[in-house]
């Protein structure tokens, strides 16, 4: 056998071999939810609703375990990061009556179950209407659903949804 010949068969079977083992490996598209799109909803309320009960508790603590490290916020400028959206977030905390509140009024999420969103209202420490927010959700590997961007805005009276 000459020397091009034996090189040729011993790529040839390389190749072979590295195609083989890559028809082996786990596809790289997203792994589809585990829960239905009803019950991924229902975290996402539920979740939201502890995120916004840390405001009633004054536990500022708890509030940092729903941020994702790369978080953003704007209030009212963007800020960027885990650690300076809580340090920002800390003068919320600091009074003993908690300043506002807020609540999930809409929430959708990806058919993937990896992103969601959820808007609602703001309301003063009296209950009146101040703003709105939208928040962006992100579940992690863990399952754990974290904060990755949150926008408030100002409330708008005529736009308010009516009490049902």
């Amino acid at each position: 056998m000459n020397a091009f010949f034996a090189f040729r068969l011993t790529a040839t079977l390389t190749l072979c071999t590295l195609l083989s083992a890559c028809s082996t490996l786990a596809p790289v598209t997203p792994v589809a939810p585990t829960a239905s799109s009803a019950e991924l909803r229902q975290q996402v309320i539920d979740v939201e609703r502890a995120f916004a009960r840390t405001m009633a508790d004054r536990d500022h603590a708890a509030f940092a375990g729903f941020i994702a490290d790369d978080t953003i916020f704007y209030s009212p400028k963007a800020v960027r990061g885990k650690a300076a959206v809580v340090a920002a977030w800390k003068r919320f905390y600091d009074t003993p009556a908690a300043p506002f509140s807020w609540e999930p009024e809409d929430v959708e999420v990806l058919d993937s179950g990896l992103l969601a969103i959820s808007s609602g209202p703001v309301k003063n420490a009296k209950g009146e209407l101040i703003a709105t927010f939208t928040s962006i959700w992100r579940r992690e590997p863990s399952g754990q659903w974290r904060v990755i961007f949150d926008k408030g805005n100002n409330a708008c009276e005529k736009c308010a949804k009516p009490a049902p």
